[in-house]
Parts: C-alpha cells; sequence; structure tokens
C-alpha cells in the first residue's frame, strides 16, 4: 500500500471511540473526486476500488450525473452494479453497460413543485434559464447555454416542458437545471434556496452559476440512506467522498467522511477528515489505509 501521511484522521470521530467501525459501504462522487480532472479513473484508482469489493466494502458511485454519463465508469461496476444518479434521483443498474442501463428506484420531482420553483427563480434571479432532466429525455429552453455534450430533445420555455400536458409528460423528472450568465455560484445558489423553499431539494456542482433542483428532501444522502436500509448498512458503517455542495449532506450522514484536497470550503466543513486532491488519486489514498487497518 502507498503512503497516505498526507490524510488527515477523523477529525468529528468522538474521543472515546479508539477503533472506528468497520467499513461495509464506500460511496464516492465521481467529477471532482474518483475522476481525474480529464475523466479518467487511474489506474491506482481502479485497483483501490477492485481491492475493496474484494474485501467485502461494497462500492456506490453517487453522482450528479445522469444515467447516460456513467459510460466513465461502467467497466469498473462490481458485484451489485448499482449507482445513485442525478443528485439521488434514480438508482440505476449498469451491468448492462453504456446505453443499457435500469432504473431501479426514481425519485422525481413533480412537476407542479418544478414549474414553482421555475417561478419563484425567475422572479429573484431575472434572466435564468432552464434545462430539465428525465429518466431517458434531455430538454431545454432556446436560451440556455451549451453546457452539455448532447443535443437536446425539445428546444422550449421551461414552463411549456413541464406543464401536465407537456408531450413530455409520460416520462419522469429527475431534476431541472438553471443557469445564469452573471450572478456568482455560491450566491446564486444562496438566493435559489430561500426563493424556492422547501418545494424542492436545490444544490450545486458546476464551477459556474449552474444550480440542480430536485424533489423535496431529494439527495445524495438521503437516497444512500434509502440503499443502506435495505442492506441493512447503518451510517456509521459508510465511508463518504465528495468535492461539491451537492455532496454536503452524504458527507454529513456518513460515519466518515472525506473532502478532496480540491473540495468547495463547504465541503471541508463538512466532512471528517480530508484527502488528497482527486489528481493525486486521493480516493485510493483512503481505500488503501481503511483496507490495511483491516484485521
Amino acid at each position: 500500500m502507498r503512503d497516505n501521511g498526507r490524510v488527515t484522521s477523523a477529525t468529528r470521530q468522538p474521543e472515546t471511540q479508539a477503533t472506528p467501525t468497520r467499513p461495509r459501504l464506500i460511496a464516492t462522487d465521481l467529477d471532482g473526486t474518483l475522476l481525474r480532472d480529464d475523466k479518467s479513473v487511474s489506474p491506482r484508482t481502479v485497483a483501490a476500488l477492485a481491492a475493496a469489493e474484494e474485501a467485502g466494502i461494497e462500492v456506490f458511485f453517487v453522482t450528479g450525473r445522469p444515467a447516460r454519463w456513467m459510460d466513465v465508469v461502467s467497466d469498473h461496476v462490481h458485484g451489485h452494479g448499482l449507482a445513485i444518479c442525478g443528485n439521488g434521483a434514480a438508482v440505476v443498474d449498469l451491468h448492462g453497460g453504456p446505453g443499457a442501463h435500469r432504473f431501479v428506484k426514481v425519485r422525481e420531482l413533480p412537476r407542479k413543485n418544478a414549474l414553482d420553483a421555475v417561478r419563484l427563480l425567475r422572479e429573484a434571479a431575472p434572466g435564468t434559464v432552464y434545462a430539465v432532466e428525465q429518466t431517458y429525455g434531455f430538454n431545454q429552453e432556446p436560451a440556455y447555454p451549451k453546457l452539455h455534450m448532447e443535443v437536446p430533445d425539445t428546444l422550449a420555455p421551461a414552463e411549456e416542458l413541464l406543464a401536465p400536458d407537456s408531450h413530455t409528460a409520460g416520462e419522469p423528472v429527475l431534476k431541472i437545471l438553471a443557469h445564469h450568465p452573471e450572478l456568482d455560484p455560491d450566491a446564486f445558489l444562496t438566493l435559489a434556496r430561500l426563493a424556492v423553499g422547501d418545494r424542492a431539494n436545490v444544490t450545486r456542482s458546476s464551477p459556474s452559476a449552474l444550480l440542480e433542483i430536485s424533489g423535496p428532501e431529494v439527495s445524495k444522502a438521503s437516497t444512500l440512506a434509502l440503499c443502506c436500509a435495505e442492506r441493512g448498512i447503518s451510517h456509521e458503517e459508510v465511508v463518504a467522498f465528495g468535492d461539491m455542495p451537492n455532496d454536503v449532506e452524504m458527507l454529513t450522514w456518513a460515519g466518515r467522511s472525506y473532502a478532496m484536497g480540491n473540495a468547495h470550503p463547504d465541503v471541508i466543513a463538512a466532512a471528517s477528515g480530508r484527502t488528497v486532491a482527486n489528481n493525486d488519486d486521493g480516493v485510493a489514498v483512503v481505500i488503501e489505509r481503511l483496507l490495511d487497518e483491516r484485521p
């Protein structure tokens, strides 16, 4: 195993706890966390993930990405083959490979809530433009910038895309994306959370002013908790990794959690420990240490 001297210990662990709970599940974000900046999974990380699964520790990829963007890790799923996508809006079986995934669980954003969020955010931040992420479809407003490497299925105002009688009405809405061309990303997030309230969960994972709006109480943490409960795994037995605000709830919930060396300040504050940056294989560094700790 490689040296991991730059990794901090879990600072939130009670002083009376001499031995941390043995992990049964690793939950890791992808972009900015498990993936390097070039979107690759390093050989060291591939080996660490395989070693964890071999040791009986399940690995869950927990990401804001839609299921169709999971090809970057489809070769590295083991055992269960499940991933949590869309910031908790879907649990997906990746065993079929790219384009053949199966939705195991969907936690949709009700259209009324989505329409309320669009209206309220338009009022609070004029100039906001939207895209709508569904289980299989992706639709956007004409003014929404080309932030994603894909062609939208439909160009139309968000109110039309989300209408109950829309041609997209038969497919669940996983989240809406809200982009502002001028606002500071963190300021936009704060403003949106105040404007939308409990009608939806608002977060962000992009360095730009791009927000991700999911159903009420839908987050990486809440869906991960459901998956763990189905397996009889407690939060103390989970080790989580992340780098952006959409990871904060998951890092707070997990028994042990690590902010990447490149993490947002809110993530550093939420995590119980820190590791090195994604380009330095920070997830692998911790997994190697965890495996060394096991009897």
